[in-house]
């Protein structure tokens, strides 16, 4: 079950991700987070991926595929993966096609991006546990302050509001030639594009994506008989 999630930044695509992981047993590979431990490890590929972010810049594709290559070939993928937020471009796209790296579904998450920006730039990160805050939806007890240690919380430059605009404007250069090639996968690599209304709540969209799915596998799998 080889799996790619698209959709903007903010639209939960790395919740539903997680759930998925847990159900299938197929890993969850997230370009986001790949991006951040290699800016966490401070080499010389993390600085350059840093500065690009902080710019509200997207990654070259070359970096990014070139991360992703590394992990697909990891022994947890042999039945399946999840790839959040990769591809976010026509090129990285045909690199997948081009590594033989077969995609049965495509699941794309939308929302307006007034709502996407009001999710992203509301949300406050305590640096040394990871917890994460909104303003509006998970607010802390006390304002910018960690529940548990009382901590300062900070908002990371990719989360404020400037760089998630660029970030939006970026994605929406890219996305529709992505829906435009995935669809017209279904009749050559028998792909399976699906829309996911990203507004509903988190339970519906796992029923959603459940029935997808169950509905659909045993499809895939007489058709690679």
């Amino acid at each position: 079950m080889r799996i790619i999630l698209l959709g903007a930044p903010g639209t939960g695509k790395g919740t539903q991700a997680k759930f998925i992981t847990e159900k299938y047993k197929i890993p969850q590979i997230s370009t986001g987070d790949m991006l951040r431990e290699s800016i966490y490890s401070k080499n010389k590929i993390g600085k350059i991926i840093k500065n690009i972010i902080e710019k509200g810049k997207l990654v070259s594709d070359q970096i990014v595929c070139d991360l992703i290559e590394k992990r697909i070939l990891k022994k947890d993928c042999i039945n399946g993966f999840i790839l959040d937020g990769f591809p976010r471009t026509i090129e990285q796209a045909l690199y997948l096609s081009q590594k033989k790296i077969k995609i049965d579904y495509v699941l794309d998450f939308i929302m307006p991006h007034e709502s996407i920006l009001e999710r992203i730039s509301g949300r406050r990160i305590h640096v040394n546990s990871g917890r994460t805050y909104h303003i509006k939806f998970n607010p802390p007890k006390i304002r910018d302050q960690d529940d548990i240690t009382g901590e300062a919380l900070i908002i990371r430059k990719d989360d404020q509001k400037e760089s998630v605009k660029k970030r939006l404007e970026e994605y929406k250069k890219t996305h529709h030639l992505l829906v435009q090639y995935y669809t017209s996968q279904k009749k050559i690599d028998n792909v399976q594009y699906f829309k996911i209304d990203a507004m509903n709540s988190f339970l519906s969209i796992r029923k959603k994506i459940e029935k997808i799915l169950r509905n659909n596998f045993c499809v895939l799998q007489d058709s690679n008989l």
